[in-house]
């Protein structure tokens, strides 16, 4: 299994094709319209609400991009759709909605966020219901997670779409929920195999660890995040197969 080629066709939008400036934040259908509208691939995140659909949004609380104050999955999608965007306009999308907008037009890599909060065990309705609405999509489509028991679900419900891990340093300073003991083994990605991943996308500052190296010459899909300039790129490309980007046009 691996990740289509179109996923190396073009670079790919972290959380589409946002510019706050230009009414477009991140992960609204704003943003994912100008992706289609470029030709880039997009990377979404997905939350999940009260009453168990995914949502297209980063955070777990609203408080960053919305007027709204709370967690995510306290609210329900209806909810949830009627919650403005800061500086966009349009309001929180449900997948399925994003789905349909998307139409298999360029490629679509998912990440799923952690729902345990501390990359434990306690995972699952949101992978499975995701997975469920996966089963009758036509286009290219790739699911990741930071956490790999997340992963593992989806390699049980949809073992036909490529699946990744999305990876990083752990510096505690940038994952202050995550146990130091739990990010200590994230770190050296070893569940590659275990969730049968074909792909990882790597923290853009980390790019150099051994591990990476090792799973690449392993046959692994290298992707990275977050791309910020054209300079960034060039250096990550000698390592990695594709870049997600922001704040420049890759």
């Amino acid at each position: 299994m691996s990740l289509p080629e179109s996923f190396f066709a073009r670079p790919i939008t972290h959380r589409a094709l946002h510019d706050r400036k230009a009414g477009r934040v991140e992960n609204s259908l704003k943003s994912i319209q100008a992706a289609l509208d470029a030709g880039y691939g997009i990377e979404i995140d997905l939350q999940m609400s009260q009453d168990g659909h995914p949502m297209v949004f980063h955070d777990d609380l609203l408080d960053r991009l919305t007027a709204e104050s709370g967690p995510v999955r306290a609210r329900t999608r209806a909810a949830l759709e009627q919650i403005p965007l800061k500086d966009d306009g349009s309001t929180i999308p449900a997948l399925d909605t994003v789905l349909a907008l998307v139409a298999g037009r360029v490629p679509l890599l998912i990440e799923i966020k952690d729902q345990d909060g501390e990359m434990g065990p306690d995972v699952g309705p949101l992978e499975k219901a995701t997975c469920a609405l996966l089963r009758d999509y036509q286009g290219d489509v790739g699911l990741m997670s930071f956490n790999p028991h997340a992963v593992a679900v989806c390699a049980a419900e949809a073992p036909d779409i490529p699946r990744g891990i999305t990876t990083s340093s752990y510096r505690p300073i940038d994952w202050p929920s995550v146990p130091q003991a739990t990010g200590d083994i994230l770190r050296e990605i070893p569940d590659y195999d275990r969730v049968g991943a074909c792909f990882i996308s790597h923290e853009a500052t980390d790019l150099d660890r051994p591990r990476v190296a090792e799973l690449k010459s392993r046959g692994a899909q290298i992707l990275t995040w977050t791309i910020r300039s054209a300079l960034q790129e060039a250096e990550a490309r000698r390592i990695v197969d594709n870049v997600t980007f922001e704040g420049y046009l890759a």
